[in-house]
This record gives C-alpha cells, sequence and structure tokens, in this order.
C-alpha cells in the first residue's frame, strides 16, 4: 500500500515551535516533488511548502522566516519545523508528494492536526 503518514502534529503555545514529518511507503519507485499544505476550519486548502528532490525550497509569504522545510531523500520523508508559531497557523497540514509508482501520481496524507493557543 502506498500511502503517506504524517507526524508531530500536536497543541502548542503561540511562540513555540513544532516539527512535522511524513514518511513516503509502499512500493514506491520514487519520490519526487513533496511538499505542505493546510487547511483552516471554513477556509481552503493552502500552500505551506514545498521541497523539489534537489533541495529546491518554496514557501507561502505567511510562513517564510518561521518555517522550514526539509528532506531525507533515503529515508523518503519531508519535514516541517515551525517556530514562532501564531494562533493562526492552527490547521490540519496535509503532506503531500508526487510518487512514481505506475507513473507518477499525487499522493496526500490524511492530515494531522496543530493547533496553537494563544
Amino acid at each position: 500500500q502506498v500511502q503517506l503518514v504524517e507526524s508531530g502534529g500536536g497543541l502548542v503555545q503561540a511562540g513555540g515551535s513544532l516539527r512535522l514529518s511524513c514518511a513516503a511507503s509502499g512500493s514506491i519507485f520514487s519520490v519526487n516533488g513533496m511538499g505542505w499544505y493546510r487547511q483552516a476550519p471554513g477556509k481552503q486548502r493552502e500552500l505551506v511548502a514545498t521541497i523539489t528532490t534537489g533541495g529546491v525550497t518554496n514557501y507561502a509569504d505567511f510562513v517564510k522566516g518561521r518555517f522550514t522545510i526539509s528532506r531525507d531523500n533515503a529515508k523518503n520523508t519531508v519535514y516541517l519545523q515551525m517556530s514562532s508559531l501564531k494562533p493562526e497557523d492552527t490547521a490540519v497540514y496535509y503532506c503531500n508528494a508526487w510518487l512514481s509508482v505506475r507513473g507518477i501520481k499525487n499522493y496526500w496524507g490524511q492530515g494531522t492536526q496543530v493547533t496553537v493557543s494563544s
């Protein structure tokens, strides 16, 4: 079974930090671009950050300087280090990845809740 599994979500106070992880598993030939998205109640899902296989990153303006995306290609894992968290960062964070299985396909994780208290 090919899947993306997120971990690391939870409750944190404003100004705190949290580290999310997402590991791709299954019969995967290769993992290509990976990223993180989030969706708050009543809002559309939005891009947080992406990273290519070569390590080129892209961030949404609202997280620049606070979040860092990284990956470990050997472990097929992408990370999101979140610092200086704000209440508005509260959302379900979803891992996304392009995986080469039978052709390149896009996959989503189940999501992990991040709640930032004020």
